[in-house]
């Protein structure tokens, strides 16, 4: 399967996002009663796409100029064969941030993912507890994900529906 990975940025595209990341981090992982926070207010969403149907999300958000976290990845269950999604999603949000001038880019990474981000070059900073769950305070390694050519689009807050 080829997906599509870009930066959420119709209604249709938004509402979707925040539709899958519900169904992932509220419903099946019961994580947050809500998972839309104050971050959402700075994040730039993006999604993985089979035909017309979002499959797969991750944010990014500039905390400091330069610094810069990706979060709430996550891939429909239809679609957990393998990680071609996830990897995709990631490289996505690395190079996407890289582009528009990132020189540290972390993530709070579930304990039950942190092999999988070793492999694509990430490395370990800190254990974590978050939500009563382990996590792991990771960081790419830059070198790995090349900046590209995508504008940074003018950020509009954006609220879930």
């Amino acid at each position: 399967m080829s997906y599509q990975f870009k930066l959420a940025q119709s209604a249709r595209e938004v509402q979707a996002y925040f539709d899958l990341r519900r169904l992932i981090f509220t419903e099946e992982q019961q994580l947050f009663e809500d998972d839309v926070d104050e971050l959402d207010r700075i994040s730039y969403p993006i999604i993985a796409v089979d035909q017309s149907q979002v499959v797969g999300v991750v944010r990014i958000y500039e905390i400091e100029p330069g610094i810069w976290y990706g979060g709430r990845l996550g891939t429909h269950p239809d679609y957990r064969k393998g990680w071609q999604i996830g990897k995709g999603l990631i490289y996505k949000a690395v190079t996407t941030a890289n582009t528009w001038g990132c020189q540290q880019f972390l993530a709070t990474v579930q304990l039950q993912n942190v092999r999988f981000f070793q492999r694509l070059h990430w490395r370990s900073q800190k254990e974590l507890m978050i939500c009563d769950r382990p996590h792991h305070l990771m960081e790419a390694d830059l070198d790995f994900y090349p900046p590209g050519t995508e504008p940074r689009p003018i950020l509009e807050v954006r609220e879930a529906s």
